[in-house]
């Protein structure tokens, strides 16, 4: 077979086996997908378990219920552990020629007024989407606020205070009875009300936002779409170097995580109480010794001590807004578990933007938008590629704070961050080590790697 032809051929082969993953917006009558189903991710497999029984696929979070043809699960599919990610978004661009729902204009691209006549147009449009599988965000500045904005770098020549564009990854929508904060910048976090509020009224502003709905979904669609999200569990389950992560002791998994006990402020670092031990699930695995006869020994005992690493490595926090301004000290002696406090899960307990220097100008790319605000009473500036909670709250002190994110099933769902910077959990572990100085070996950044990948 002639090299060209070759590579055309396998070419399709791929695209046709990435189709198998992406679930569709428009279905026949009553489908199910099996609990437990697996999907390969580049560590293993992936399951996810919902609580009610076999994944209805006719529930409306996989239905179109707007007008471009959009789902929830357009950027929220199983096979990327509820998000997406880049390699499976340009398999749908190139089986569809950049036509597959998930590629409109109203925050697919660059920017709404992006060319997207053609396919290399719509290739360039994309771009962000295709290559770091960013959403374009837009939200203009809160008109009760400390700061201006005095000056706009935009690479695609939109954004404004009328509109900023702000390119965010899709949160991942299971493990959600974890939450405490519901989006990246708290935006569909309201006070005084329930997780079941706040992911309704979230399901009804997506559903008209990113699919172009003209109605609000009813009481019952909600409710039927609020139902899925709280009861689907995932994890990794299976791991290339340590097999099967329920084995030998481990009690990973989304059944065990399913059970899980959890209510907002459970383990807070500031509360009494506080147990740094936030993951316990491979601690069975931390005296296995190598054995020549068991090949998945010495990936197990990686894990494990990753996770002790994660649970108990000493880091001093500075620097950090939303950590070190509020509680008045320039140091905070933590862990990761400082942060991420939620048994089994790993995101924070209670409502704790951050600011880890993410979006600062200094680590801006040139594919992203730049922004710089002017305090009104101090007249201070900072440039930053995304304000995140400070443009809900209007506040100063809330500038560059971003939730973190319920680590589990990390593997399936790459880049990390809210704005895709870091491409692998190689350059994540990367950015804590050079930004806290924590001197890890190169054992130990292999250990912790592997215990991430494990999640």
């Amino acid at each position: 077979m002639k090299s060209g032809r070759f590579l055309r051929v396998c070419t399709t082969l791929w695209v046709a086996a990435v189709a198998l993953l992406i679930v569709p917006t428009r279905l026949p009558a009553r489908q199910n997908s099996p609990n437990m189903q697996s999907f390969s991710d580049p560590m293993g497999q992936l399951r996810s378990y919902n609580v009610k029984g076999a994944i209805d696929l006719n529930n409306p979070f996989f239905q179109s219920l707007g007008t471009n043809g959009r789902a929830c699960s357009s950027c929220h599919q199983p096979s990327d552990g509820w998000s997406v990610t880049p390699s499976h978004i340009q398999a749908r661009f190139d089986a569809t020629d950049g036509l597959d729902p998930i590629f409109r204009t109203n925050d697919g691209s660059n920017s709404p007024i992006a060319d997207v006549s053609t396919e290399d147009a719509r290739r360039d449009a994309y771009s962000m989407l295709l290559n770091k599988g960013l959403i374009r965000v837009g939200i203009g500045l809160p008109s009760v606020r400390e700061y201006d904005l005095v000056a706009v770098d935009d690479p695609y020549g939109y954004a404004s205070a009328t509109e900023l564009s702000l390119f965010r990854r899709p949160l991942p929508s299971t493990n959600l009875p974890f939450l405490a904060t519901v989006m990246w910048d708290g935006r569909e976090t309201f006070a005084g009300q329930s997780i079941h509020f706040d992911l309704s009224d979230q399901s009804n502003v997506a559903t008209q936002g990113h699919a172009a709905a003209t109605n609000a979904l009813t009481d019952a669609v909600r409710q039927q779409i609020v139902s899925f999200e709280l009861g689907l569990f995932t994890t990794q389950s299976v791991d290339h170097e340590a097999g099967n992560l329920g084995a030998q002791g481990a009690t990973s998994g989304p059944v065990p995580l399913s059970t899980m006990p959890f209510f907002v402020g459970i383990n807070d670092v500031l509360s009494p109480g506080f147990n740094k031990r936030v993951f316990t699930m491979f601690a069975a695995w931390l005296n296995l010794q190598s054995s020549d006869r068991d090949p998945f020994t010495r990936g197990r005992a990686a894990i494990a001590r990753g996770q002790e690493i994660f649970n108990t490595r000493p880091i001093m926090i500075t620097g950090v807004n939303g950590v070190n301004d509020v509680l008045h000290v320039q140091q905070l002696p933590g862990t990761c578990t400082t942060c991420h406090d939620t048994p089994g899960a790993g995101d924070h307990s209670t409502a704790l933007p951050l600011d880890l220097g993410l979006t600062t100008e200094a680590r801006r790319t040139p594919d992203m938008p730049l922004y710089t605000f002017r305090n009104r009473t101090t007249g201070e500036t900072v440039k930053t590629t995304d304000p995140g909670r400070a443009l809900i709250t209007g506040l100063w002190k809330h500038m560059s704070l971003f939730k973190g994110p319920i680590l589990r099933g990390l593997s399936a769902r790459a880049p990390y961050f809210h704005n895709g910077s870091a491409a692998t959990l190689d350059d994540a572990v990367d950015f804590y080590n050079t930004r806290f100085n924590l001197g890890l070996s190169a054992q130990e950044r292999s250990d912790l790697i592997a215990f991430l990948h494990a999640l």
